[in-house]
């Protein structure tokens, strides 16, 4: 195996990549398809018929280059702002984690070379940032959004949005001063994992935590759901617990499908009354959920087309009901009143629409909230029905964007270690096993680290270093060890951190390979994305 990535990024970029991998570049040319079609074929039809007015505003460029959104929501306490620092391992510019409910307002935690906060009316502006659409929800809105940017290998391929803990009994009735559940919605359409997130003794779901999740209907393959704290009840409550929430869930999410639960415990510091009875279970289901996680990049392209796939189907059908209203319209008299009687029986409307062009009842509109959109506007300014306009979006979902999903390579399942070489019978070589994270002593450097007293678990830079200067190796190669092991560049360094840094000077004095530009993925602790 060899680690000299420089050499390997300069072949990437003069042979194309093998099959089964996807990357940058491939990654790119997909989307810059995607883009175009999107402009030239669904983009006119939402503008003339106000598909903006109805639903939500064209999207823009850096709404379909943006990397995989993660959306969580739950009730404050239930750990979504402690599950993002467990993600990354390190705080991000305005984390405040506690029992009472500290988020209050939505943070979009994203990569950035240094730590900085952007806040929400500067984003909305940015061209840069998949935020734009936000504007429509005003200042209220805005004054409680920020962008969090941080340096971190996991958020080079993902975005995280936190979001303000969901309140319960008498906070409820406490006015926002913005349509808590409209923003939900769109974040909801934009994200490409939707996490509930459930506390082990807060199983209760509040008046508006029901109605942002009923806001999700429609997107129920997005949806995971998290028991978090699943360590701090015993195993028999755990299985009680897990009833509870499963009987509460179906009250809420009325489909027949069962939502995807992982039973799992994210700390940032395990507490010391944790039960220990369900420790494999709890670990294994956050490793099915790390793993979900780790899929996001390879599958983004996909969930991109199937997105715009429903939004160009949603269009066309809001064209044909707009076209229908305006055609239903007399040319001089009584205007008002039959705009009243359309208004009045829209649900009937929409079942000559869906008889005459041969459209499926799930792709229409709820008729309730279609029609209180419908009360602002006169239906005889509305646009007559544009045939091409409606063969350009038949063309791009019949074959523009099946020809987009034939560029994807099909990638093969991830093998354990022990599976990519069948004629080993011992699991790697030693050279390979050597630069595995599971090949690191853990307990043979935590003595000499909390001797150092560590702060929340992490030391400085001035306290580490009189440590490896002791290894006689030259201040330029300790450098650049430092760079390989303090992996989220924020000068600290935890257990795992320091570990590795001691286990890469063992490197050097053995001889092993010549030490690596990027630390390999294989040295990342488990936990790790």
């Amino acid at each position: 195996m060899s680690f000299k990535l420089n050499k390997l990024k300069n072949k990437n970029k003069e042979t194309p990549s093998p099959t089964g991998s996807f990357g940058d570049a491939e990654y790119q040319k997909v989307i810059d398809g995607i883009k175009r079609v999107y402009r030239n074929k669904i983009k006119p039809l939402e503008v003339t018929y106000n598909f903006e007015g109805f639903h939500s505003a064209p999207l823009t460029d850096s709404d379909i280059e943006a990397k995989p959104i993660v959306l969580l929501l739950g009730q404050y306490s239930t750990g979504k702002t402690t599950f993002i620092r467990h993600l990354l391992d390190k705080s991000y510019p305005g984390e405040h984690i506690g029992v009472e409910p500290t988020t209050d307002r939505f943070v979009a935690v994203m990569h950035g070379d240094e730590d900085r906060v952007i806040p929400g009316n500067a984003a909305a502006v940015n061209q840069e940032l998949p935020f734009r659409g936000l504007n429509r929800f005003g200042q209220a809105f805005l004054s409680r959004f920020q962008v969090s940017q941080t340096n971190s290998p996991v958020l080079e391929n993902m975005t995280l949005i936190d979001t303000p803990g969901i309140l319960a009994g008498d906070k409820q009735n406490i006015e926002r001063g913005y349509d808590f559940t409209q923003v939900i919605e769109w974040y909801a359409e934009r994200a490409d994992l939707i996490l509930l997130m459930f506390d082990s003794h807060k199983l209760d779901i509040s008046n508006e935590f029901r109605m942002a999740i009923q806001a999700l209907r429609g997107k129920e393959e997005k949806m995971r759901v998290i028991l978090n704290k699943s360590d701090m009840v015993s195993q028999q409550q755990l299985m009680r617990v897990y009833g509870a929430m499963m009987w509460s869930l179906g009250k809420v999410i009325q489909t027949p499908e069962v939502v995807r639960v992982y039973i799992s415990s994210f700390w940032v510091e395990r507490p010391p009354n944790c039960f220990e009875d369900c420790r494999e279970l709890v670990e294994m289901e956050s490793k099915d959920l790390l793993r979900d996680l780790k899929e996001l990049r390879r599958n983004a392209a996909v969930r991109k087309i199937n997105e715009i796939v429903k939004r160009a189907r949603l269009a066309k059908v809001h064209a044909l009901i707009i076209s229908h209203l305006k055609k239903e319209m007399p040319a001089m008299f009584g205007k008002k009143k039959k705009q009243g009687a359309l208004l009045n029986h829209l649900d009937q409307e929409f079942a000559k629409i869906q008889q005459k062009y041969h459209l499926p009842a799930g792709d229409f509109p709820n008729p309730e909230r279609f029609r209180q959109n419908l009360t602002t506007y006169d239906l005889d300014k509305f646009k007559s029905l544009k045939e091409d306009l409606i063969e350009k979006v038949d063309e791009a979902t019949s074959t523009d964007f099946p020809n987009l999903l034939t560029q994807l390579p099909v990638s093969n399942p991830e093998l354990d270690q022990q599976q990519r070489n069948p004629f080993d019978t011992q699991t790697t070589t030693a050279t390979q096993n050597f630069w595995d994270y599971n090949a690191i002593d853990i307990s043979a450097h935590q003595i000499q680290f909390n001797r150092l007293n560590p702060r929340q678990g992490k030391l400085p830079g001035a306290v580490i270093k009189p440590v490896l200067v002791e290894s006689g190796l030259p201040n330029d190669l300790l450098a650049h060890i430092w760079r390989l092991s303090d992996y989220d560049n924020d000068g600290y360094m935890d257990i795992d951190e320091f570990s590795i840094a001691m286990h890469l000077i063992k490197a050097v004095k053995l001889n092993m390979l010549p030490l690596p530009e990027k630390l390999p993925p294989t040295l990342m602790p488990n936990r790790k994305l």
